[in-house]
């Protein structure tokens, strides 16, 4: 199964960079109405998927490799989200409602008479990227230096993430804390002086969004490939084991902790200026339950089963949200049952299971004949 998830991921490896390459310039490149033309939505829509695939593959290190299932990785996904959103609020300078080449719209409109420390530096784009990984990775970092030295594990682990993440979407819809309360960061105009809406930006961040996927894989891949992945694999499976033998257990789950979010906080830029807004409502509590439902559907431990699964699941939802809206939330958790009772190995495990029953008959015909 090792081997076939190896040839399984080049294969996604290639067909992401197909797309980067030939979805810009299906976009770009050819007439409106040509059968090969991608409509400018599309590679919208394709490229917020990209970002939700990115969140998965970094959750299934941690939860396939690791056996953290952590429920609040949206937390980390939406800040790293709020980062690129206010370096893109910082751009828009006089060219808001109110005119004002320092102050968002939002702090204009709230008597707000100075910039917030908070919001220092991330005019710089620079500044703003180094936020957007240092940020999440420092929370990432506390929270799983303090839990993991409790030996705080399992369904409790568990509830403590999702509890960090349900604190954030209470502080961040606060008018007075500074992030835009309820409406939260919109209205962006351009990013590093080119305009969000022109369809090669679109295409650009479309991309951007494949390569960086492709490099969540490949850095999720390098990890549990290596000596340590053995080490985090033997956490999994049997943790107290591992510390018998003299390992630092919470320093093994702490590295990969802290890569999982800081990849989820990627993901989150990537996203809103594909999007067009951030707002509290992406640390709601349900948007990491969601994300483990992805991984499990694509398959838990295979990586490259996390991203299919973000982008079926969220390809249906799209489709489902428009035909039938008032039905998707029990068509998720029906599907989500369906997985854990019968196809507990996800999308992938079905494959390599249907690819190894076809080898077996195969090698069976050539013994008998």
């Amino acid at each position: 199964m090792s081997r076939q998830l190896d040839f399984a991921g080049w294969i996604f490896v290639a067909v992401m960079a197909l797309a980067a390459v030939l979805v810009p310039l299906a976009t770009l490149g050819t007439p409106d109405g040509a059968a090969l033309h991608v409509p400018t939505y599309l590679v919208q829509l394709f490229g917020k998927y990209l970002c939700y695939a990115i969140l998965a593959v970094a959750l299934d290190l941690v939860w396939g490799y690791c056996g953290i299932l952590s429920l609040g990785h949206g937390a980390f996904f939406a800040l790293g989200g709020y980062a690129m959103g206010m370096y893109l609020m910082r751009q828009i300078g006089t060219r808001g409602v109110y005119a004002n080449p320092v102050l968002p719209d939002f702090m204009v409109f709230l008597n707000w008479h100075s910039l917030p420390v908070a919001w220092w530096g991330f005019n710089w784009f620079a500044y703003a990227m180094l936020m957007m990984v240092l940020v999440p990775g420092l929370l990432a970092l506390a929270f799983g230096w303090f839990a993991f030295r409790s030996r705080v594990t399992g369904v409790y682990l568990s509830i403590i993430t999702q509890a960090m993440t349900f604190a954030l979407y209470k502080e961040f819809f606060r008018n007075d804390f500074g992030f835009g309360g309820n409406n939260g960061l919109t209205d962006f105009k351009d990013i590093l002086g080119f305009s969000l809406q022109s369809d090669a930006v679109k295409a650009g961040l479309f991309s951007i969004s494949a390569v960086a996927l492709i490099a969540s894989y490949l850095i999720s891949r390098a990890i549990v490939r290596s000596k340590y992945g053995k080490a985090l694999i033997a956490v999994r499976d049997s943790e107290s084991r591992m510390r018998f033998l003299g390992y630092r257990v919470e320093n093994i789950k702490l590295f990969a902790f802290v890569v999982s979010a800081i990849m989820a906080a990627v993901g989150g830029a990537l996203y809103v200026p594909q999007v067009g807004i951030i707002n509290p409502s992406e640390f709601a509590p349900g948007n990491s339950i969601e994300v483990a439902i992805w991984v499990a559907v694509g398959g838990r431990g295979t990586l490259v089963g996390a991203a299919i699964g973000a982008i079926a699941v969220n390809f249906a939802k799209t489709y489902f949200t428009g035909a039938l809206p008032e039905y998707w939330l029990f068509a998720l958790g029906l599907l989500f049952v369906c997985v854990t009772l019968f196809f507990p190995l996800g999308i992938m495990g079905v494959l390599s299971r249907i690819r190894f029953r076809r080898k077996r008959s195969e090698v069976a015909t050539g013994t008998a004949t």
